[in-house]
Order: C-alpha cells, then structure tokens, then sequence
C-alpha cells in the first residue's frame, strides 16, 4: 500500500474519495483487526497512512518520531515512511479548528464540554484549549481520569454553551444507536444556553446530535469538513506541497455533493417517482421510490396494506423503511410517499443524509390514482392537499415549481443542487 487509511470499521469511510479529489496518488482503505495493527505497523509497508477509530493511540509506540503539536495531544492520525522511519502527526488539530471557525462559534471565554476520551475527544480539548475557552470539561460514561460522567453534565453543567461530540453515537451503521450507543450523545434540550454543537461524525452527514440543535435554531454540523481539511493537511505532508484553502472549500463541496441525497417531497400525483427517475438519469445516480420499497418489503399492494393494516400500519410501515433501508444510503435519488412527511422521526432522518425539495405541482393538476387510498378521488386530493401543504414547504430546504414537465421540473432541482 502507498497511501490509505486504517481503522478497525472503516465502511463508513469517505477518505479514499478525498484523497482521490486531491492526488492522483492511489489511497486505500484498509480495516485493521485490532490482533494485526503491530504485525501491520512492524511491516511498515506503507508511504503514508491516516490513523482512524481506534487505533490514533495505539500506533504512538511503532513511531520513531513525533510532532510536539501530536505529543502534546497524545494522539497521532497521520502517519508518513521516510526511509523506513515513521513520523506521527496530528492533522486533526487543523481539521477541528477549520470545523469550529466554519460552524461561526467562538468557544473564548465559554464553557465547553467535549463527550468523549479517544484520540478524537483529545485534539479536540487541545482545540478548546487553543482558542480560550473559559471551562473545559471532559465528559464520559465512566468518569474516569479526570472527566466528568453525563449524570454530573446534566446534574452540574447545564449552563454548557458549545458541545463537541468525538464519541460514535449517532454513527452509520447505526444513525439511531443500538445496544452500546445512543443515537444522539445528549439531549440537547438539557441545556438552555447552548450556543454551538461540533460532531466528529460524518456519515450520517448530520447525525441526530446535529439535527436535534439545529431544531432549536443552535449553530451545529456534522464533521465532514473537518475530515475534509486535516486530509489536505495529510495530503501536503504525505507529497511534501501546499495546497490553498479554496482547495479544501472545493473538495469539500464536491464531497457533500457526492455524499448527499436528493429527496423529493410532495402530493400523490405530482411527478416524484418520474422526476426522480429523470434526476437519477441525469446525474448517474440510483434511485429509489419509497412506496416501492414499502411494497418489496411487505410483499403486496399499498390498497392491500390500507385493507389489512390501516392507515396507521402502513405509516409504521413506512418509517420503519426509512429507517433500516434507505435514510442511510448516500448519494441517491430517493422519492417518498406523499405521507412521508407527516411524522417527524421520518423527516428528521431524511434530513440526515439529504437535502429536501418539495415538488409544488398545483391543485388542478394533481389527478387521482387508484393506487393511493388517499388519494383515489378529487375530493381526496382537495383534502390531502388542504392538510399537508403547509407541512410540505416547513420541511422542504427548497420548493420547486412542480407544474412544468418532467425534464423542466427535473432540471430545476438539478441546477438548485448543483448550485449549493
């Protein structure tokens, strides 16, 4: 291997694809057990490495040199082979600093709390410490060496004012926890002057912590452009050249655009499934439709589903589609039921990964369809339409003009996605 990443699960992972953006170096991914990262360290068959989740500590021993920036932190990401030595730096520092400033807070003379105790959780104390925070708490389940535990966070801490996440919660595969981590490291509405929220995590694109603040109008993102900036850090250490800054802004860009969905919202009848197919075309990507999928899963008709489960089996039916199926996915075309939009839990995870627009087609356009329950008559539509349409423009990021044909409805969601 020339150039790659290792990690222990590393198929959330959008290194390659930046590396790719910057060099035309190869750069892989490459998982590592944890029983192999000496055996892989000794070997030393690399030119340069990035060091992920959880080995940013462990590799410290194999280094023959280290950066004071990465000693101090005690943490070490980026890895280079100069004639069978290796050198340990820390480009995250870069990167979460980048991310801060980006965000538009300003932890100086703030309280700030950091949930975690990796790598990750110790560049970003560093940073906090760098630019002046006032408190600095370190905030873990166990409340070891020196940090505090949640129960104290909630207890004691409650007047927090920037929150960074470096723990996984929240991240694919698992956007909505499991058995060992929540969905969201905290409750956000726990703290009332909360100001901003940094997440190391990136895939979800804004993870549950993210969408939870931004609700409550808090400054918040996900750690994208951090993973974005310390790789061009690692980049100009690995090729030993400088890159500019619009070079991060434009990698950074192109890697959102690449990452993020197109989710198409509106009435039964206004044209998702044909512009999204149109869409997909258009920007070589797959596309989804969510009432088929609905039907895939349950094996018949959505008539059949209203018949034997009702309205609100069919919506349970929906969500948990989403959920387990095609909230996760990255860089599709995705067309949702009509209802889709009704619930909360299905809106917020839309937003996770996507950017949402709602296909505004006019009333007298709108025609029924036999396959719709809700919608298989004028009086139907008339109805739905009454009911939804002010719930369709508060959870759209844009409204498009949805009575043109499907190439001019398509084209005008192309141009506006492409133009972000």
């Amino acid at each position: 291997m020339k150039y790659g990443c290792i990690g222990e699960h590393l198929k959330h992972s959008f290194s390659a694809e930046i590396h790719h953006a910057l060099s035309e170096n190869p750069y892989e991914i490459c998982e590592v057990p944890r029983d192999e990262l000496d055996a892989f360290m000794q070997k030393r068959d690399f030119l340069g490495i990035n060091v992920t989740i959880p080995y940013k500590e462990f590799v410290i021993p194999h280094l023959d040199w280290m950066s004071e920036q990465a000693k101090s932190i005690g943490a070490v990401n980026t890895v280079v082979n100069r004639d069978g030595k290796l050198y340990g730096y820390n480009t995250d520092f870069f990167g979460m600093s980048d991310l801060i400033r980006r965000v538009g807070v300003e932890p100086e003379g703030k309280k700030v709390a950091v949930l975690g105790t990796g790598g990750t959780a110790r560049t970003a104390l560093a940073v906090a410490r760098s630019m002046k925070c006032k408190t600095l708490l370190c905030v873990s389940r166990g409340g070891k060496e020196g940090s505090i535990t949640y129960d104290d966070l909630y207890r004691d801490h409650a007047d927090t004012q920037i929150v960074i996440n470096t723990t996984p919660c929240g991240m694919y595969p698992y956007p909505d926890g499991n058995d060992r981590t929540a969905a969201a490291a905290i409750n956000v509405d726990a703290f009332p002057n909360l100001e901003g929220v940094i997440d190391a995590v990136y895939n979800p694109l804004r993870p549950k912590l993210v969408t939870d603040a931004q609700k409550r109008s808090v400054r918040a993102e996900g750690g994208l452009y951090m993973l974005v900036a310390q790789a061009v850090r690692a980049s100009e250490i690995f090729l030993n050249c400088t890159y500019s800054q619009e070079t991060v802004e434009r990698v950074y860009s192109q890697i959102l655009r690449q990452k993020e969905n197109i989710v198409l919202t509106g009435m039964p009848g206004s044209g998702k499934s044909s512009v999204g197919k149109r869409l997909a075309m258009l920007l070589n990507r797959e596309f989804f439709d969510l009432d088929e999928e609905i039907v895939r899963v349950a094996g018949c008709s959505i008539p059949e589903i209203f018949a034997r489960d009702g309205e609100q089996g069919f919506r349970d039916l929906e969500t948990a589609v989403l959920r387990d199926c095609l909230a996760q996915k990255n860089g599709v075309v995705l067309a949702t039921g009509g209802g889709a939009i009704l619930r909360e839990e299905n809106v917020d995870r839309l937003r996770r990964n996507g950017h949402i627009y709602f296909l505004d087609r006019s009333l007298e356009l709108l025609l029924p369809t036999e396959d719709r329950p809700l919608a298989s008559s004028a009086t139907a539509i008339r109805k739905r339409y009454e009911e939804r349409y002010a719930r369709y423009c508060a959870t759209a990021d844009c409204r498009i003009e949805g009575d043109g044909s499907v190439e001019q409805v398509a084209d005008a969601v192309r141009k506006d996605f492409e133009a972000l």
